[in-house]
């Protein structure tokens, strides 16, 4: 899960790409990037950290043009702390390219070593992003003809990436000298949608995540980018588009809507955060039914911010009072995209308080959006009872997140599953509640359906562990959680070693000071 942007403009776009990439800030913080095209010349600047903290007045006076892309970043192949690994990505030839990617490639180390044994193309990192970019390059230069490139070469190109790479992307990209190019995977499952503004010196295109990005600096939304489309457009502001792919079929993440967009967005034709609410509305219902029947709810309460539409949906539906018990510290990222179980632990009690006037003595039904490693909502619980609440029922606006997540959200090993191999009344038990209901996944899908009827499925395989794409096998699963436990195995016999060396050298500090 990350962040894009592309711009076409009459006027300079550092400042509009900034402002977007704030816009989606919510869907990465790891890394930030701009990239612009001033002429042929291409300008760039990344860095590790939030928007507002990479980018100082003189970074941005060193992205001049009315061309350019910007990217947050999220990991999920590749390393977090390498700041080579943020994006944009860069290749010289054919023309010079600079990319962007949100999603995750499930063929990218076979593309890798295709890239090196075939093509002759070296590639740098562990980044996913760079070898997506260094296949498209490649079917460009195939594609393209002499010093000139046109629309249908570069969608010629675009088809031959959509043969060779597996999984989910949604692309920006800017071309030296010709403009910019966005394109989606053939089953859509990344978001992107397209804007436009007209001005006294002509039209200006805006390709992002997230309609809010649009929206919010005054581009009007003209529609999403098709699955397997692509669109091009060029320095004068001319718009191509084109069908890239075979068989496409949109399928796009049913856990966007859950969690990951913003309320205020509006994804392939489904308001966020009217799909929130329906969600509340199937939720409620799902609580009648499995709840035993004199049990008295006192209160209903959210997981402040994305789960607050369906739990004033479950209240109204139960006809319950809808308090707000948890107070939200918003300088403290969210704790579902840190790296580690420690942190996101520790950050859970610095990003919530319970006031003890909203839970003494009541039976509390707290709704979050999801339950994934379970480390969050046992915090939640626990500081629930400590501020006096008599029973806590917890309900999940998404299904059991039972099987990994491979095409861009961080939850690929099972083993960091809680409801992977459990019962609904074992994971009550681990995190502490009185009762536990999850919405099923039937009802999730059919709350996104109330509102598009056009979406006939989804890419929900976090929770029904149908891979869309068709080469997710569970050797492949092994292969991933081998890949993500290496390194962390390595970091705790790192820490252990540091701290046997940090005794030995307090020992030795404790004798030299009693010799003393």
């Amino acid at each position: 899960m990350c962040g894009i942007v592309g711009v076409v403009s009459q006027s300079p776009v550092n400042q509009l790409i900034y402002d977007s990439l704030l816009l989606l800030q919510h869907r990465g913080q790891d890394a930030a990037g701009i990239a612009t095209a001033d002429g042929n010349n291409f300008h760039m600047h990344k860095a590790n950290g939030m928007v507002r903290d990479v980018f100082r007045t003189r970074n941005m006076r060193s992205l001049p043009g009315t061309v350019g892309i910007g990217q947050v970043r999220y990991p999920t192949a590749g390393s977090a702390s390498s700041e080579e690994e943020a994006q944009p990505f860069y290749v010289n030839a054919p023309f010079g390219i600079i990319l962007a990617h949100n999603g995750n490639l499930t063929n990218w180390p076979q593309l890798k070593d295709e890239m090196f044994r075939v093509d002759r193309r070296h590639i740098n990192t562990n980044s996913d992003t760079e070898v997506l970019l260094n296949v498209f390059a490649h079917e460009l230069q195939l594609a393209s003809s002499g010093l000139e490139l046109d629309p249908s070469a570069l969608f010629k190109a675009v088809s031959g990436v959509h043969r060779r790479v597996r999984g989910s992307y949604a692309i920006v990209s800017l071309i030296a000298g010709y403009g910019l190019v966005g394109f989606r995977d053939p089953f859509g499952i990344r978001p992107l949608c397209i804007g436009k503004l007209e001005t006294d010196h002509g039209t200006e295109w805006m390709l992002a995540s997230e309609s809010v990005a649009l929206e919010g600096i005054g581009f009007e939304f003209v529609r999403d980018v098709l699955p397997g489309e692509a669109v091009f457009i060029d320095l004068e502001g001319n718009f191509h588009a084109q069908q890239c792919a075979t068989n496409a079929s949109l399928n796009p993440c049913i856990f966007e809507l859950v969690y990951l967009a913003r309320p205020d967005s509006v994804l392939d034709g489904v308001p966020v955060y009217n799909a929130r609410l329906r969600m509340g509305d199937y939720l409620a219902e799902k609580i009648k039914r499995v709840l035993p029947a004199d049990l008295k709810i006192d209160v209903v309460m959210p997981i402040p911010d994305s789960s607050r539409p369906a739990a004033m949906q479950v209240a109204a539906k139960l006809g319950v009072e809808y308090r707000e018990g948890f107070f939200k510290n918003r300088y403290v990222g969210r704790t579902f995209i840190m790296p580690g179980q420690a942190v996101r632990k520790k950050s859970v009690r610095q990003k919530l308080n319970a006031m003890g006037i909203e839970f003494k003595g009541k039976n509390v039904l707290i709704v979050d959006d999801s339950i994934v490693r379970g480390t969050t909502s046992h915090e939640i619980v626990q500081m629930a009872r400590h501020a006096g609440a008599n029973k806590v029922i917890f309900a999940s606006a998404a299904p059991p997140v039972k099987f990994p997540n491979v095409y861009g959200i961080d939850m690929p090993t099972r083993g960091e599953l809680v409801a992977h191999g459990r019962t609904d009344d074992e994971v009550a038990r681990m995190i502490g509640a009185d009762y536990l209901v999850y919405q099923d996944v039937d009802a999730l899908k059919n709350a996104v359906r109330d509102i598009n009827p056009a979406l006939k499925d989804f890419d929900a395989s976090c929770f029904d562990g149908n891979y869309i794409t068709g080469d997710v096998t569970s050797e492949y699963l092994d292969g991933v959680e081998l890949a993500r436990l290496a390194p962390a195995a390595q970091s705790d016999r790192d820490a252990a070693s540091e701290a046997i060396d940090g005794g030995t050298a307090r020992s030795q500090l404790h004798l030299q000071l009693s010799v003393e």
